[in-house]
């Protein structure tokens, strides 16, 4: 076990009074607290509609079901991220089309993606990711999305409470989905969420969340058991409340890391553009030389660090067989580059410190001695 975890969720006591009154009531399933819960976010977000689900990924599935992704629907995304947003697509019989990134922001590269849309007329769609906590572009995206023709989802799995010119983002496309699995800036224990201004749109989710039925027992569609329960729900509603708090220790965090780190010679500490207000899912660095070699030093004395992510999608062993090569020099160069450290709430100002001075004594080449010190310990 990590003495600084890379991740670590905040629930305390309000988190297991709300889990008991639940278990009291006797009434687990889906009820009043997944529709109070659905209500709060939708209202956090200043959207219309909110639908919760069993988890991140199902969420983004029902979304791109309901949208009318089938068997052969072309949707780009990007190749930089977790793999579940390009299995919801071929989960929905749909072909993910790959679009680089832009190597400052790690998000999708708004001038690749019009280039993909001017030369491929039957793309129907575009899912972005708000990677590690940063908005994309998405207003240069949503221009790109109106002027083609093609609908919009955002993948806000990694960005609770992100701004992007004033607004929170999930609100920008036909549709916005959220992850709350543990590791995230809120969490459910697990769960996801649908967000929405189209009513037709959150109807149509509902049904498939719930075995295609609107009325219980007459169902109007093929549907799946995706639903969230009021366990779930129960928790998710006090870390909402938690959440820009949460979010805003997270800031710190990086602030101090952006102090302490930037201009360190073999690193380069995340890059934020004007206007957009990132919540640090993930502190990311880039790491020039030795990366790996890095992210042994740290996990060698218990500080918890993560390659997020190793191998991008277009390369990933299944995606490979969906039968076209792709080249995405910006994406590979940064799955051999980027590094993850500790920035969580619960971090405490003396493990920021311990996480500053590892990273700066490895870069300095003072590892060695610390190597020496290992290998006299173990023998």
């Amino acid at each position: 076990m990590m003495r600084i975890p890379i991740c670590k969720p905040d629930i305390g006591e309000e988190e297991q009074e709300a889990v008991q009154k639940v278990l009291a009531s006797g009434h687990l399933a889906q009820g009043e607290e997944v529709a109070a819960f659905e209500s709060e976010f939708a209202e956090y977000l200043g959207v219309s509609n909110a639908v919760a689900t069993i988890n991140g990924t199902a969420a983004l599935f029902v979304a791109l079901k309901a949208l009318g992704v089938s068997k052969g629907t072309k949707v780009v995304t990007t190749p930089f991220t977790f793999v579940a947003t390009a299995s919801a697509i071929l989960q929905c019989g749909g072909v993910p089309v790959f679009c680089d990134v832009d190597e400052k922001t790690f998000n999708i590269d708004p001038t690749r993606l019009e280039d993909i849309l001017k030369q491929d007329s039957d793309v129907r769609g575009i899912v972005v990711v708000h990677l590690f906590g940063l908005p994309c572009a998405v207003e240069e995206v949503g221009f790109l999305a109106r002027k083609y023709g093609v609908f919009l989802v955002e993948d806000c799995a990694q960005a609770h409470g992100a701004l992007y010119c004033g607004k929170k983002v999930g609100g920008f496309g036909e549709a916005g989905v959220f992850s709350f699995y543990p590791t995230k800036n809120m969490t459910a224990g697990e769960g996801g969420m649908i967000v929405t201004n189209s009513e037709e749109l959150a109807r149509t989710c509902r049904m498939l969340i719930n075995h295609g039925s609107k009325k219980r027992y007459i169902h109007e569609m093929l549907g799946y058991n995706f639903r969230l329960t009021d366990i779930g729900a129960a928790i998710g509603r006090v870390q909402l409340r938690k959440l820009d708090k949460n979010n805003q220790r997270r800031r710190e965090n990086a602030r101090f890391y952006d102090r302490h780190l930037s201009g360190t010679p073999g690193i380069e500490t995340p890059f934020v553009p004007e206007g957009y207000f990132h919540v640090y899912h993930q502190y990311t660095l880039r790491v020039k030389e030795k990366r790996n070699g890095l992210r042994d030093f740290l996990l060698a004395q218990g500080i918890g660090c993560e390659v997020y992510y190793p191998l991008p999608l277009h390369q990933q062993p299944f995606l490979q067989k969906i039968g076209k090569t792709y080249h995405l020099p910006v994406a590979e160069k940064l799955c051999k580059e980027v590094l993850s450290i500790p920035v969580h709430p619960l971090l405490s100002d003396e493990e920021r410190w311990e996480v500053v001075e590892s990273i700066r004594n490895f870069l300095a080449g003072n590892e060695h001695k610390f190597v020496e010190l290992v290998k006299e310990e173990n023998f």
